[in-house]
């Protein structure tokens, strides 16, 4: 459990908004030194050309699957020996994808269909879903027919206890969320079937590790802050980093079953993360909660 009022702890104060709503609005790219995201160059096709047959074909999936703006700053994280030898220890290039591997190859890098650019929240998980047809690339969130994981329910309850017009879905596909600018980030991006926590130490979490860096960074489109949303004490190890005055970062305790009454239900996340963004960003800035379409 995590200290702060309602078990929520939060960083960046509203005098430090404003300054630095001030502050960014009065620079531009140039004069501050930060390079927008859409003025540095990429071509899709001349870092293939760059790349030797092995990383070709080790490093495929990345090139077909992995939204491009994330792909132009992490191109060469994922040219390193780590990566390299992570995309040799399981088969993702292989088509069809063996069923004991979590989430289908296809949906590994889900998270990256959200643009860097877009970006207002970040929500930082740890191993995707491991149970049958669960995991679809976005951390706490199934596909459209799969039942409610606990975890999620009792997102859904903290989210009607802040918004109580929030009328819970039947289903538990969050795909809304990250159309609306909400990154959901596994720091282990693939699994084996029924087995938690069978790919960690393999090298996703160096890479997810650049991937928070990334959009801590001033390379994430005008150098803005985020939210991070940080439950339970894996994520936080995550965030502890963090440039704690460009950004806003909540942390509680995690809403597994286990942990949700330890200081995740009643943490006013949702409404805090609302407030700091149309703070700094104006009423555009803030996340649409309670809509959540189904996408299949």
């Amino acid at each position: 459990m995590f200290s702060g009022s309602q078990g929520k702890k939060s960083t960046g104060s509203g005098q430090s908004i404003k300054k630095l709503k001030i502050t960014a609005s009065g620079t531009n790219s140039k004069s501050s030194g930060i390079q927008r995201l859409n003025s540095i160059p990429f071509s899709l096709s001349a870092f293939q050309e760059s790349l030797s047959d092995n990383e070709r074909k080790l490093l495929q999936l990345e090139c077909e699957m992995m939204g491009k703006s994330w792909l132009k700053l992490l191109k060469d994280e994922i040219k390193k020996p780590y990566f390299i030898n992570l995309k040799q220890f399981f088969p993702s290039n292989k088509k069809p994808l063996s069923k004991s591997q979590l989430p289908s190859a296809k949906n590994i890098y889900k998270w990256s269909d959200t643009p860097l650019g877009k970006i207002k929240v970040v929500i930082i998980g740890q191993d995707p879903y491991h149970g049958a047809g669960q995991a679809h690339g976005l951390c706490f969130s199934v596909p459209v027919g799969v039942g409610i994981p606990p975890s999620l329910r009792n997102i859904y309850a903290e989210l009607k206890a802040e918004y109580p017009e929030f009328e819970p879905p039947k289903h538990g596909n969050l795909s809304s969320w990250a159309n609306n600018g909400v990154l959901m980030l596994n720091t282990c991006l693939t699994v084996q079937a029924n087995n938690a926590g069978s790919h960690s130490n393999k090298g996703w979490e160096q890479f997810t590790d650049k991937v928070i860096d990334v959009s801590d960074g001033p390379d994430n489109g005008v150098g803005r802050g985020v939210v991070f949303l940080a439950w339970g004490s894996w994520a936080a190890k995550r965030v502890a980093k963090l440039n704690k005055i460009k950004h806003l970062i909540l942390t509680s305790a995690h809403p597994s079953p286990f942990s949700a009454n330890k200081g995740f239900l009643g943490n006013g996340h949702f409404k805090e993360a609302n407030r700091w963004l149309v703070q700094r960003y104006g009423s555009e800035g803030k996340v649409d909660w309670c809509t959540l379409q189904p996408q299949i």
